[in-house]
């Protein structure tokens, strides 16, 4: 089994470090990440500049470019043979509920999702980013439970999350849906030294929905979440109701 792994903390990030450890159980390995933190970047796709690639001494391959780039250029060019899944992390840091639309990582996934390869993405919710080694056993484990399946659902990759515990007290893996979370405070007005106002976007507060289904609850009860991920991102519910409209120009 040919294994592609990528992130969005770039090549050096202990997460990757793991999480490739963790598919070398499973199979062949290589390894394609960007050059440098990639986070938040989502789908987006390096456009208006050459995009470079260099092994690292590790063996990496590093790209100058996003989480995206980084699979396009990993199966249409840089391996010698298609792989037969892409593993995307282990993020520092949770991807839960609407984050997945912003995250790198998950698009790494995405990417390989679209092509056609099955994907799963991880990410650690904690911080202590210094003991992922300890959860090695545990992402091993996740990852064959779910490759080993028959049939991986078409045009669906996996999220996982692990949550900031020790290992060793994970209760189990849920199945769950995507929660829902909303940032307060996230923007920053300030001036620089020659009085001019910018702006900065990160931090501030986040509030979650509880809903006992989502990725969010399972991870705060100490469980690792597993959510399927479609692409189809039409809402069905809506579309005859919406057909109702009548309308037109």
């Amino acid at each position: 089994m040919r294994v592609l792994c990528t992130n969005d903390d770039g090549y050096l990030a202990r997460g990757l470090e793991v999480l490739a450890s963790a598919a070398r159980r499973l199979g062949a390995v290589t390894v394609v990440a960007p050059d440098r933190e990639q986070s938040a970047t989502s789908n987006s796709l390096t456009l208006h500049h050459p995009l470079r690639v260099r092994r690292s001494r590790e063996g990496s391959l590093v790209v100058d470019g996003t989480p995206t780039d980084c699979v396009i250029l990993a199966v249409n060019e840089l391996l010698d043979e298609r792989p037969d899944y892409c593993f995307s992390g282990i993020n520092h840091g949770s991807n839960m509920g609407e984050d997945v639309l912003y995250s790198g990582t998950v698009a790494g996934a995405m990417e390989a999702t679209v092509i056609g390869i099955p994907a799963i993405a991880v990410s650690y919710a904690g911080d202590a980013f210094e003991d992922l080694f300890a959860w090695e056993d545990v992402v091993t484990s996740v990852l064959r439970g779910i490759i080993e399946k028959d049939d991986f659902p078409p045009d669906t990759l996996f999220n996982v999350n692990l949550p900031p515990i020790a290992p060793d007290q994970v209760k189990g893996v849920r199945i769950t849906s995507l929660g829902k979370r909303r940032y307060s405070g996230s923007l920053t007005k300030a001036y620089d030294p020659s009085g001019r106002e910018y702006y900065w976007l990160g931090g501030g507060e986040v509030s979650w929905t509880p809903e006992e289904d989502s990725d969010f609850t399972a991870i705060g009860e100490g469980y690792v979440s597993v959510t399927p991920v479609h692409l189809d991102l039409t809402n069905y519910k809506l579309l005859e109701e919406i057909r109702g409209w009548r309308l037109s120009l």
